[in-house]
């Protein structure tokens, strides 16, 4: 029995080697299967909101506080960020998120409650859309359920990431990387300017810490009315 027994933890003991060995190169496949049926799902409803949305207008801009250069098509960009914001809900598809260091090209869900991160990376719904002028929170996971930001600590000062909404598309560039602890709330609050932030936990596996990739607005396209 106590040979058995020995065999069995053994056995054990190698099986779960071997998954998480599974999960760190090639992620978790159940769990991927589910975020990429949901990943569909998203990207149909994006698209109809891409399709309906329409500009809700451009007003005078304000001189005190300006965000990004003037946009060409004359979209009032922090106009429509918050008009968009208070159209949408709880669950929604809200964006597409490229980023080519990680070979990523998702769709954003809005909030960073458990259900909607196992659908894809999710915005903060206490923090702003881009274009508003504040800080643009956006997490997700880090071995789980498609794992998008399995490898967020490979980008790197000036890298490229991309946010498509229906009324603009922008273009950040990374800055700057942090590593705080799990209740530290403070990284919610806006630093008064345009910033986007991508969050996973850290270390992989874990989640005692939160990996943060700061960004700044480098460029933005209004869409056309």
């Amino acid at each position: 029995m106590i040979r058995r027994l020995s065999t069995l933890v053994i056995v054990a003991g190698v099986g779960l080697l071997a998954w998480t060995a599974t999960v760190y190169v090639w992620k978790d496949p159940f769990t991927a299967a589910y975020t990429a049926f949901e990943q569909r799902r998203l990207e149909s409803s994006l698209e109809r909101t891409f399709d309906e949305w329409r500009p809700v207008g451009t007003p005078a801009p304000n001189p005190t506080r300006p965000v990004l250069e003037p946009d060409p098509t004359g979209v009032d960009v922090r106009r429509e960020a918050n008009a968009y914001r208070k159209a949408t809900g709880s669950g929604d598809a809200v964006a597409r998120l490229e980023v080519p260091r990680l070979d990523l090209d998702i769709v954003v869900v809005n909030g960073t409650d458990s259900g909607s991160l196992r659908r894809g990376p999710g915005r903060h719904l206490d923090t702003s859309m881009p274009g508003a002028g504040e800080l643009v929170y956006i997490a997700g996971h880090r071995t789980t359920y498609g794992a998008p930001f399995s490898h967020i600590d490979d980008l790197r000062r000036g890298d490229k990431i991309f946010v498509e909404l229906p009324y603009a598309t922008f273009e950040y560039r990374v800055t700057e990387a942090r590593i705080v602890d799990q209740y530290e709330l403070s990284v919610l609050e806006s630093r008064g300017r345009e910033e986007l932030v991508l969050q996973a936990c850290h270390p992989r596996f874990f989640a005692s810490e939160r990996y943060l990739v700061y960004a700044r607005p480098f460029q933005v396209v209004g869409k056309q009315a």
